[in-house]
């Protein structure tokens, strides 16, 4: 689409409170900026400390994202890929952790040839080399950069500093910055008050940078003349300041935005071209049914941190991309697998068209997701078993059908008689957890005939890992000898990475996590299988209950 030599960069930060929603609104940006034609890609400036997202608790930073190269990243990864239906990379995020280590490993080295290492120039030079590593490759006309946390962040302030460096480095026509912030509602007086947000952008001016454009998220619309004290105050035209309304879906977003000419109005700034229009249309079809189901299914998620639903984020948004393509309606039923026993399984499963195994680690609450998996597997409601997923049906299997009664993980149980699922040996000699697990995307061939090949239309597929135990091949025959079959491996380990239960309608488990490839514009085809699925098992159940009346 552009000419130019070097990519422009649009600088997102966020004010008066965290949560705002800063990856939505540079999702919406970068896929209206790619409707229009533009190459874009979108990277996450991360303030902690931790080197990535890998080792944190999902209920502390929510879903831990991990992208085709291998990287654990932070969940609005996802977010992006989902929206412009393009893969990031390990260069797309970056922490405060992995520059620092960077910077003092050169220390170590004695690169800085005995200098006094600082955080101006050492630390704001190594997060600018980083920001500026996508545009190196000259894939992209734009790149949207969201620096995490709020303007007045101690752990923040190194990456303020490197955009106000960067933006004169550059040259102020080559980059412009995007300030999310919070005009609060109050209900005892009526008003909208932007007191908040001039203070933030005042704040964001005496770090020495300048916002653009002034996007305000707010339960109510902004009139005219808040806007017109918002530019006053934070030194904007009118127009450059826009309303970010609470809505039904994120997806509804991006044509929000549009509807204000965020996109044309950030591409004027950036001295580019607005002469195409975006193409919306596949965007609006999708809206279209997912807004106007014809039917619904309710799917059980059963898992260990359904407290926090951002810790399933990736699996959510499928099931979202999959219900909207057969313009029907997924609800999920939320259940926390430590509740469950065998006693009251029933009434929490009671109702449901199909049910979701959940990823996770760790040994708590995992006997409450055996019991889900066997409740479902005899009654025949639609199974799908995501990483952790497929090795708890497998020790379900072991247990109730081949008769191993202490079968387990060696993750859960090191004394086991019957370790169906082992330590992968690539896996035995490490120690520290960050980044070791089998990360990124691996080859996987599914059998010819199977179930699986059908769905995926392919014999040879590649999908993304994060493990670190696999199923124990030499109970593999034993399985395969009482139903429950090996239907895809890695071709270079013999890794089983897809199962399937033979003599039921949909019972798949998959030692990866294919929630990471599903987008918009290419729902996964595992998710599309299980809403439809659902559905059939919705119907036979109807047609059942109308038999058993006549």
């Amino acid at each position: 689409m552009s000419d130019q030599s070097s990519p422009k960069y649009i600088f997102i930060t966020g004010g008066v409170t965290s949560s705002l929603g800063k990856g939505i609104v540079a999702a919406s940006l970068g896929m209206l900026l790619k409707a229009r034609g533009y190459k874009v890609t979108i990277q996450k400036l991360d303030p902690y400390i931790n080197i990535d997202p890998g080792t944190l608790n999902p209920y502390e930073h929510g879903e831990c994202y991990v992208t085709e190269d291998g990287a654990e990243t932070d969940l609005d990864l996802g977010h992006y890929e989902r929206f412009l239906n393009s893969p990031t990379s390990k260069d797309n995020n970056i922490t405060t952790g992995k520059i620092y280590q960077t910077v003092i490993n050169k220390e170590r080295r004695g690169d800085f040839l005995g200098k006094t290492v600082q955080v101006i120039p050492h630390i704001t030079n190594e997060i600018k080399r980083r920001i500026k590593i996508l545009g190196k490759k000259g894939d992209f006309d734009i790149i949207i950069t969201e620096i995490g946390g709020t303007v007045g962040d101690i752990e923040s302030l190194p990456y303020i500093e490197s955009v106000r460096q960067l933006r004169w480095e550059l040259g102020y026509q080559n980059s412009i910055v995007v300030h999310l912030t919070l005009i609060p509602y109050l209900a005892a007086s009526g008003e909208l008050k932007t007191k908040p947000s001039q203070h933030s952008v005042r704040q964001l001016m005496e770090y020495g940078v300048q916002t653009n454009f002034l996007v305000c998220r707010t339960e109510c619309s902004i009139s005219k003349e808040v806007r017109s004290k918002l530019a006053l105050f934070c030194n904007l035209n009118i127009d450059n300041v826009i309303e970010s309304i609470d809505l039904p879906t994120i997806y509804e977003v991006p044509l929000y935005l549009q509807n204000q000419n965020f996109d044309a109005l950030a591409l004027k700034e950036l001295g580019l071209s607005t002469d195409k229009k975006p193409d919306l249309k596949q965007w609006n079809d999708f809206l279209d049914k997912y807004k106007n189901p014809k039917s619904n299914v309710e799917i059980a998620l059963v898992g260990k941190y359904v407290s926090l639903q951002d810790s399933y984020k990736s699996i959510v948004e499928a099931l979202i991309h999959a219900g909207s393509t057969l313009e029907t309606k997924v609800n999920i039923r939320w259940i926390y697998s430590g509740d469950l026993t065998y006693e009251n399984i029933s009434d929490h499963l009671k109702g449901v068209e199909g049910v979701i195994i959940a990823p996770g680690f760790g040994d708590r609450a995992i006997e409450g997701k055996i019991v889900a998996c066997q409740y479902a597997r005899i009654n025949k409601i639609p199974v799908f078993g995501i990483c952790l997923g497929m090795q708890i049906a497998v020790i379900e299997y072991a247990r109730n059908v081949l008769g191993y009664k202490d079968a387990d993980s060696v993750e859960f149980n090191l004394q086991t008689s019957a370790p169906v699922i082992c330590l992968m040996e690539e896996q035995k000699n490490v120690s520290n957890k960050g980044g070791t697990m089998r990360l990124g995307a691996w080859a996987c061939k599914l059998k010819k005939g199977s179930i699986a090949e059908k769905i995926y239309n392919a014999q040879n597929i590649e999908e993304r890992h994060r493990h670190r135990y696999e199923l124990n091949s030499e109970y593999i025959s034993e399985f395969e000898s009482h139903g429950l079959e090996a239907i895809g491996t890695n071709p270079d380990t013999g890794l089983v990475e897809v199962i399937q239960v033979k003599d039921h309608p949909f019972f798949i488990g998959v030692q990866y996590h294919p929630e990471y490839k599903s987008t918009v514009a290419s729902p996964h085809p595992l998710f599309l299988a299980l809403v439809k699925a659902s559905q059939n098992y919705q119907i036979n159940k109807v047609k059942n209950a109308t038999r058993k009346q006549i």
